[in-house]
């Protein structure tokens, strides 16, 4: 799966490409100009969220641990790795 922001923005090119191709006829041009919305739509929010876990890690970096059991989501441990549980050892 691609859902990493590098590959997003792979995504945000390949976008403009495919927009500054000018042998698009007039109605291809306005089906690119749709998913281009589409497009930046998802994009800010991918974007807001990525912000939020950077702001979340720097504070967590300026005033250290204390703060990481506020932020469950964003520094929980993922109980799967491509597909495999993730264990310590223990039985659960």
């Amino acid at each position: 799966m691609k859902n990493r922001l590098i590959d997003l923005n792979n995504h945000l090119f390949s976008q403009l490409e495919r927009l500054s191709d000018e042998n698009l006829t007039v109605e291809q041009i306005e089906t690119e100009v749709k998913r281009t919305d589409a497009i930046v739509a998802v994009s800010e929010q991918l974007i807001r969220n990525s912000d939020l876990s950077l702001k979340a890690a720097t504070l967590v970096a300026n005033h250290g641990d204390r703060f990481k059991p506020m932020l469950p989501t964003i520094f929980r441990q993922p109980e799967t790795l491509d597909g495999k549980a993730i264990t310590d050892g223990t039985e659960k």
